[in-house]
């Protein structure tokens, strides 16, 4: 069982076997503000800060046994102790999680939440009622209000899908343009579906322009920065001579959107076609904004 779940049923197992949903969002969200690498990343959602793959997770634990579910509530549905698997120092994060907030009622625990890491309320239905007057305005200032016209390119390589999220969200990004050539992960989250999906629940739209991209044949054996800057090269003079509609398009939808990104797979901007596309188009004469690699 991967070492995340056994935190999940642990903490379970602290809270008597059984926790209401949105109580379990808010308690592992509090231990994961503990870590400097949590197990789960979260993102402001309209429940405030959620993570979804932690729901997923859930969702395989109840279908294999390991969790029982109704509307409200999970519960343990096996006799294994899963806390005491659990890393020595972790299992002290999760008592005092449980010990500071584990009688809290859901209002109380939502409105701590929202009080003291607002920026996880700027997409909730209820913080204006949970935060009235005054108290709201910590949400006010969390949300991001850049909106000055700005390429952004970014990629998902070894990040979760929650701090990709966020980075989005961080940067008030209003479109996401997908331009892999087969929009297909095996990293949760990450194919066209699931990311529409996702970026749709938190207000950013997303499009897919696969013409811009890479067959996946030429991205084999790629070892060293000499093998992309090859490849790089042959893009140049080929994909991006032969697709000027594709980029007018995307310079089109940053006119209307004012603030998109660019998102491929690679973590380093100089690995990945995104970057040549984007200079491509920072390069044409209508563009006169801001380039960023985020």
């Amino acid at each position: 069982m991967f070492y995340r779940r056994k935190v999940i049923l642990g903490l379970i197992e602290l809270l008597g076997g059984e926790v209401e949903k949105l109580r379990f969002q808010k308690l592992l969200f509090l231990y994961a503000m503990k870590k400097q690498h949590p197990e789960y990343d979260f993102i402001p959602y309209k429940f405030g800060c959620y993570s979804y793959s932690a729901k997923a997770d859930m969702n395989t634990m109840v279908k294999k046994g390991y969790l029982s579910e109704t509307e409200n509530k999970y519960g343990k549905s096996d006799s294994a102790n899963y806390f005491q698997k659990l890393k020595p120092a972790d299992r002290q994060l999760l008592q005092q999680v449980v010990s500071d907030y584990g009688t809290m009622s859901s209002n109380v625990l939502i409105k701590h939440t929202y009080l003291n890491f607002p920026f996880y309320a700027i997409r909730s239905t209820i913080a204006k009622d949970v935060l009235p007057g005054p108290l709201y305005e910590r949400v006010e200032k969390a949300t991001p209000k850049d909106i000055g016209t700005t390429l952004f390119t970014i990629g998902y390589e070894g990040i979760s899908l929650e701090r990709y999220l966020k980075k989005l969200v961080q940067n008030n990004v209003k479109l996401l343009v997908d331009v892999r050539k087969n929009p297909l992960s095996m990293k949760f989250g990450f194919s066209k579906t699931l990311m529409k999906r996702y970026c749709n629940s938190l207000g950013i739209e997303y499009m897919h322009i696969p013409e811009v991209g890479i067959n996946s044949d030429k991205r084999q054996q790629l070892e060293t920065q000499a093998d992309y800057d090859r490849l790089f090269a042959e893009y140049r003079k080929t994909t991006l001579a032969e697709t000027s509609d594709a980029q007018q398009l995307i310079l089109d939808l940053l006119k209307q959107h004012n603030r998109i990104a660019l998102t491929c797979f690679e973590a380093e901007p100089c690995q990945c076609h995104r970057t040549h596309l984007a200079n491509a188009i920072s390069q044409m004469p209508e563009f006169n904004y801001s380039l960023s690699h985020l």
